[in-house]
């Protein structure tokens, strides 16, 4: 009989390991993400401090900044949906700063607004510090004619509007333009399922532990059936 159910005891056995290492594999990489993401909220809540361009993605990416700068005017449209505010562009515009000219991310434009001639009054800023990772391969080259562009890409982006590469997603600017509604980072975009994935994993593994047992059974029965 042992010889009988070896193969299924084997297949069972293993199958479970696999599925239960994956699932634990999950949780670590949840305890990682959590961890991420409390450093990312403790920078998100910390004092804006003056912008440099000393900045660096790997030490300040999620840092709050402050600043006092003037739009140009040159700006470009990023469509998006899914939004807080709904869907519509993300304006990134050309601001002239006392350290040179950078790229701001002014917050929402409604999709019927694309028109309405933008603040060029110089502004205190508050924001993050961002290097943000919008696009793969699926995303659409932009359409440079009617300024449509369907991710933001910092070095694509500052070439364009000619600014040295770095964003700053707006929190709040004093004067406020009256045609934008800021996005503010937060971590609520931040995809963070790795706990479904341990479920998932976990209940496989149970699911394959019953199926194990009872081919197991179904094959002992069949032997006690044929003595």
């Amino acid at each position: 009989m042992l010889r009988k159910i070896l193969f299924p005891l084997i297949l069972g056995v293993a199958g479970c390991g696999v599925l239960i290492s994956l699932g634990l594999w999950q949780v670590e990489r949840l305890a990682w993400k959590e961890g991420v993401l409390a450093e990312i909220n403790d920078r998100l809540a910390s004092p804006p401090r003056a912008l440099t361009l000393s900045v660096t993605e790997e030490a300040d990416e999620y840092s709050r900044v402050s600043l006092i700068g003037t739009p140009t005017g040159d700006e470009l449209h990023v469509l998006v949906s899914g939004t807080e505010a709904g869907t519509g562009y993300r304006v990134i515009s050309k601001i002239e700063t006392d350290l040179g000219a950078i790229l701001v991310d002014q917050g929402l434009l409604a999709l019927d607004n694309k028109e309405a001639a933008p603040l060029r009054a110089e502004m205190n800023i508050t924001g993050t510090l961002l290097w943000p990772d919008d696009q793969n391969t699926s995303t659409p080259d932009p359409d440079l004619n009617a300024n449509i562009w369907f991710a933001r890409n910092i070095e694509t982006m500052s070439q364009t509007l000619d600014t040295f590469p770095l964003l700053v997603v707006v929190t709040q600017t004093s004067p406020s333009d009256p045609r934008l509604t800021p996005l503010p980072v937060n971590t609520a975009t931040i995809k963070n399922d790795h706990f479904e994935y341990a479920v998932t994993w976990f209940l496989l593994a149970v699911v394959w532990a019953v199926m194990s047992l009872y081919l197991i059974l179904r094959t002992t029965r069949q032997k006690d059936g044929q003595d």
